[in-house]
C-alpha cells in the first residue's frame, strides 16, 4: 500500500492533546515498566556489546567450533545478524541456554525485530523457567504496538511468580489508544485461574482489570472489584488512585476528591494524588483550592519546567486559561524557555481572540517538535479571522526564515488552501515552488500523491519517476509507484511493479506498507499462496483497513471463507471510515460477516 498522504508529518499529535493526571505524575514520580527495547546502535558503543555475554562452554565438535568462531568474528566485525544466526545454530544443536542468550544479545544490535523475536522464542523453549525471554517478548510486542500479545507475555511472567507491572502497562496502553476490550478479556481470564488470588501481586491484576472495565464503560463491575479490594487491602495507594479515577469517569467529582484525599493520607506528598485532587477541585469550580494544590507541588519542585508546562495544560484542558497563563509567564523570562511555553501562550492568546499576541508567541517557537504545529495554528487562526492573504504571507516569510522547513511549510500551505476550497491555488503553489526547486523530493512526492488522488496516473508516475531517477534508493517512491501499478492491475506492468516493490522491501524490510504491497502484487500476479504470508505480516504490524481488505480477499480466494469473514467483521467494527473495505464488499457481497457460507 502507498504511505498515507501526510502533509504535516511532524504534527501527528497536537500540543494540546489531553494529558491525564497520572501521565502528569510521571514527571515527578516515574512508574516501573518492562524494558522498552534494545540498546542503541552498535556504532554508539565504545566496547564490544557481546563482551558481557555468557562464555562458550566446552564440548564442541569441529563443525560446532567452526560455526561459533564464525559467529564470534562476525560479531567483532559488527555483522550482528550473521553472529546471531551462528549462535542460534549452535544453541539449537547443543540445546545451550548460554549460546541462545549470546544470540539474543547479538540480535539486539541486528536491527531485525523478527530475528530478535525468533531468538527470544528459542530462548524460552530452552529455558522455560526463565523470566528473561518472556520479558523480552513482551517488550518486542509493545514496540510493535501489539498490546494483547504484550499483555499475554506479561501475564506469563506473573503466572511464574514474577511482577508484570500490570497497572502501569494498562495506563500506558490506554494512553496510547489501545483497544481495551481484548486486554480486559485476557486479564479476566487470568484472574479466573485457580489460585490466582493467592499471588502476592494479585491486587495489581485486580486494579488493572478495574481500569480496563472503566475504559469499556463497565463501571459497575469496576466499582464492585475495587470495593472488594478495599475490604482486603485498604492501605494500597494504587487502590485509591483507581477509585479516584473511577469517580472522575462517573462525573462524581466530590467522591473523586474524597478518594484523592484518602490516598494522600496513605501516601503523603504523592504527586499523583495532588494532581488528581487539583483536577477534582477544578471540576467542582474551586479554582483557588486547585491552585493551592498545584502551587504546593511546584514549591517542592521549583526548577521543574516540564511539571509547570504539564500543570498549565491541565488547566487548559479544564478550560481555565488564566491560571495556565500565570504558570507559563515565568518561563518566558528564562534563557532556556521551553518551546511549548511559547506554543501554549499562543494558544491561550488565540482563545482570547488576541490574534496579534498569539501570532507573536507562535513565531517564537523555535525549530523542533512544536515548530510546525505552531505555524499551522498561526496560519489557521489568520484564515479563520478572514485573513487568508496574511496567512499566506506569514508562511512565505517563515519559509525564508527557516530554510530547513521549506518543503514542510509549502506542504502546510497546500493543505490549508485545500481546506479553504482553493485547490487550484494549491496546485499553482506547488508548481511554482517546484520550478524553483525542481528536485525537491518531498514536494515531488506531494504533487505525485495529489495527482493520484485526482486519478492522473501519468502525472503521478512522472513525479515519482523523477524522484527514483535521482534517488534509486527512495523506498517510499518505489513502493508508491509499484503499489499503484499493481492495484490498478495495469496490463503488462505487473512484473515492473513487483521489481519496484521488491527493491523497496530490500531497502525497508520491516516496513508493513511495503509488505502489504508485496503481498498485493503477488496476488495480482495470480499467486495468492505466496501473497498470504506477506499480507498476514503486514496486518499484524499495521492493522489498517486497506491491509485488512487485501488480506480478506486473499483468504477468500484461498477458500478460507470463515477466516475472511471474521477478519472483515473485525475491521468493520474497528474502522469508521473504510473505503477500500467497502469497495471489496461491493465486489464480493458474500464476504459480509452476516452472510452464511
Amino acid at each position: 500500500m502507498p504511505p498515507a498522504l501526510d502533509t504535516f508529518p511532524r504534527c501527528a499529535r497536537t500540543c494540546l492533546a489531553p494529558l491525564a493526571p497520572l501521565a502528569l505524575a510521571a514527571l515527578v514520580a516515574g512508574c516501573q515498566v518492562l524494558p522498552a527495547g534494545p540498546p542503541g546502535p552498535a556504532s554508539e558503543l565504545d566496547d564490544d556489546p557481546l563482551a558481557g555475554a555468557p562464555p562458550i562452554e566446552r564440548g564442541l565438535d569441529a563443525r560446532g567450533l567452526s560455526g561459533l568462531l564464525t559467529a564470534e568474528l562476525a560479531g567483532q566485525r559488527g555483522d550482528y545478524r550473521r553472529a546471531t544466526l551462528g549462535y542460534l545454530e549452535g544453541a539449537e544443536r547443543y540445546g545451550s541456554v548460554a549460546l541462545v542468550e549470546r544470540a539474543a544479545l547479538a540480535a539486539r544490535f541486528s536491527n531485525d525485530p523478527q530475528l530478535l523475536t525468533d531468538t527470544a522464542e528459542l530462548w524460552r523453549t530452552l529455558a522455560p523457567d526463565s523470566e528473561a525471554p518472556t520479558r523480552l517478548l513482551a517488550s518486542l510486542a509493545l514496540q510493535r504496538g501489539d498490546w494483547p500479545e504484550a499483555l499475554a507475555q506479561r501475564l506469563q511472567v506473573v503466572a511464574r511468580g514474577g511482577q508484570g507491572e500490570l497497572v502501569a502497562f494498562v495506563e500506558l496502553a490506554l494512553g496510547e489508544g489501545a483497544d481495551p476490550a481484548p486486554l480486559l478479556e485476557l486479564l479476566r481470564r487470568h484472574l479466573a485461574r485457580p489460585g490466582a488470588d493467592e499471588h502476592p501481586q494479585h491486587h495489581d491484576a485486580e486494579l488493572a482489570t478495574a481500569l480496563l472495565e472503566v475504559a469499556v464503560g463497565d463501571t459497575t463491575s469496576a466499582q464492585r472489584r475495587l470495593d472488594r479490594l478495599a475490604d482486603r487491602s485498604p492501605e494500597l495507594p494504587a487502590l485509591w488512585l483507581a477509585k479516584t479515577r473511577l469517580a472522575q469517569e462517573a462525573g462524581n467529582h466530590t467522591l473523586a476528591r474524597e478518594a484523592a484525599r484518602r490516598g494522600l493520607t496513605i501516601s503523603p506528598g504523592d504527586p499523583r494524588f495532588i494532581l488528581m485532587l487539583a483536577q477534582s477541585e477544578l471540576r467542582l469550580g474551586n479554582i483557588g483550592a486547585a491552585e493551592a494544590q498545584t502551587d504546593a507541588l511546584l514549591e517542592s519542585r521549583a526548577d521543574n519546567q516540564e511539571l509547570r508546562l504539564a500543570l498549565a495544560r491541565l488547566y487548559l484542558e479544564e478550560n481555565h486559561p488564566e491560571p495556565a497563563r500565570r504558570l507559563l509567564l515565568p518561563l518566558i523570562g528564562e534563557d532556556d524557555t521551553p518551546a511549548q511555553a511559547f506554543y501554549l501562550l499562543g494558544a491561550i492568546a488565540q482563545a482570547e481572540d488576541e490574534i496579534d499576541n498569539a501570532l507573536l508567541y507562535y513565531r517564537q517557537v523555535p525549530p523542533g517538535d512544536d515548530f510546525l504545529p505552531a505555524r499551522l495554528s498561526a496560519a489557521s487562526m489568520l484564515i479563520e479571522d478572514d485573513r487568508l492573504p496574511d496567512a499566506r504571507a506569514f508562511l512565505r516569510i517563515e519559509r525564508l526564515r527557516h530554510e530547513t522547513y521549506f518543503a514542510d511549510l509549502v506542504s502546510l500551505e497546500v493543505e490549508l488552501l485545500e481546506r479553504a476550497g482553493r485547490p487550484d491555488d494549491a496546485d499553482a503553489l506547488l508548481d511554482r515552488e517546484l520550478e524553483r526547486t525542481p528536485n525537491d523530493e518531498e514536494l515531488l512526492y506531494l504533487r505525485a500523491m495529489r495527482a493520484w488522488e485526482d486519478g492522473d496516473l501519468e502525472a503521478m508516475e512522472r513525479d515519482l519517476g523523477r524522484i527514483i531517477e535521482r534517488n534509486p534508493d527512495h523506498a517510499t517512491a518505489l513502493n508508491a509507484l509499484g503499489y499503484t501499478l499493481a492495484d490498478l492491475d495495469i496490463e503488462g506492468r505487473l512484473e515492473e511493479a513487483r521489481e519496484m516493490i521488491e527493491r523497496a522491501h530490500e531497502l525497508e524490510p520491516n516496513n508493513p506498507a511495503v509488505m502489504d504491497s508485496l503481498g498485493w502484487v503477488h496476488f495480482r500476479l495470480g499467486d495468492p499462496e505466496r501473497a498470504l504470508p506477506w499480507l498476514e505480516r503486514a496486518y499484524g504490524a499495521m492493522p489498517d483497513q486497506e491491509v485488512a481488505a487485501h488480506l480478506a480477499e486473499v483468504l477468500w480466494e484461498l477458500d478460507r471463507r470463515d477466516a475472511a469473514r471474521a477478519l472483515v467483521r473485525e475491521a468493520v467494527e474497528r474502522y469508521d471510515e473504510r473505503p477500500v473495505l467497502d469497495a471489496l464488499l461491493e465486489r464480493i457481497p458474500e464476504l459480509a460477516p452476516d452472510r452464511s457460507r
